[in-house]
C-alpha cells in the first residue's frame, strides 16, 4: 500500500537548531517512517511551504495532509495565515484526511467555527500526561487512541478554548482541557508534538529560556527525562 502525505509547513526551525535537528518536515518523516516499519506501507511525502504561499496544484495530489506547529498564532492577521485558514475550510469541505499538530490543532478550531487564544495558564512545556476523555461518547472515540493516559511533548502558549462545531474532545492535560480532537471521520488533531525528540525539545526550550517563567522552564527540562509515546502516536496518525 502506498500513502502520499502532504506536509503543510507552517514554520521554520530556528537556524541555530537546524544542523542538529533538521526542519519540521524531516521530523515528521522520521516519526512516520519509524512508526511504519512493521507495516506493509510505502510512505511518500510532499512538503508545501504554506508560509511562502506554496500549495498543491490539486488538493487530491496527496492522500492526506499534516500541518506542523508554528511560532505564530492562528488568530494573527497575517496574509499567509488567512490563506491557510481558507485552505483548511476547503480540506474540510472536501472531507480530505487531515492531521493538525499544535498550530494545526488550533487552526482547525479557528477556521471551522471554534476558537483558539492565549491560555490563562500560560506556557505548557515538556512531557505531559495526556488523559483520554471517554465521557459520553465511547462509541465515537477513535478506536486506535489508547483508553489509558499517554505521554507527549508539549510546547505552546495558545490553546483551543472552543472546539469546532461537531468536534469531539478526545483528551486533556493538566493545563490544556482540549488537547486532542476528532471531527467526523477525516480530521484528527493534537496539541502536543509527537514529532519532537526530547533532544530537540531540550535545545528549543534552552534557546527560548528567557521567554519562559523560570519554574516552568526547569520543570519542563526535568520532564524530558520521561519517555514520550511518539511512536504510538505516529502509528495512530498513519
Amino acid at each position: 500500500m502506498k500513502l502520499t502525505i502532504g506536509i503543510l509547513q507552517a514554520d521554520d526551525v530556528y537556524s541555530e537548531l537546524v544542523d542538529a535537528h533538521g526542519e519540521y518536515p524531516s521530523m515528521f518523516i522520521h516519526l512516520l517512517e519509524s512508526s511504519a516499519r512493521h507495516q506493509e506501507i510505502e510512505l511518500v511525502f510532499i512538503t508545501y511551504q504554506v508560509t511562502r504561499g506554496i500549495y498543491p496544484k490539486d488538493i487530491h495530489e496527496v492522500d492526506a495532509y499534516i500541518m506542523t506547529g508554528s511560532k505564530k498564532s492562528v488568530y494573527e492577521k497575517i496574509s499567509w495565515i488567512t490563506e491557510l485558514s481558507e485552505f483548511v475550510k476547503t480540506l474540510h469541505h472536501q472531507r480530505k484526511t487531515f492531521i493538525g499538530i499544535c498550530f494545526g490543532h488550533q487552526m482547525v478550531a479557528h477556521s471551522l467555527g471554534g476558537e483558539a487564544r492565549l491560555a490563562s495558564t500560560g506556557w505548557s512545556l515538556g512531557v505531559k500526561e495526556t488523559i483520554p476523555d471517554l465521557s459520553g461518547h465511547q462509541n465515537l472515540y477513535h478506536p486506535s487512541l489508547p483508553r489509558r493516559s499517554f505521554k507527549l511533548i508539549y510546547s505552546h502558549r495558545d490553546q483551543v478554548i472552543k472546539p469546532a462545531p461537531g468536534a469531539i474532545v478526545l483528551a486533556s492535560t493538566d493545563t490544556c482541557p482540549i488537547a486532542a480532537c476528532s471531527l467526523e471521520s477525516h480530521i484528527f488533531t493534537l496539541q502536543g508534538h509527537p514529532e519532537f525528540s526530547p533532544e530537540y525539545a531540550a535545545d528549543l526550550f534552552s534557546l527560548r529560556r528567557k521567554v519562559y517563567p523560570e519554574e516552568t522552564f526547569h520543570l519542563a527540562m526535568t520532564s524530558l527525562d520521561n519517555s514520550a509515546d511518539q511512536l504510538m502516536l505516529g502509528e495512530l496518525i498513519i
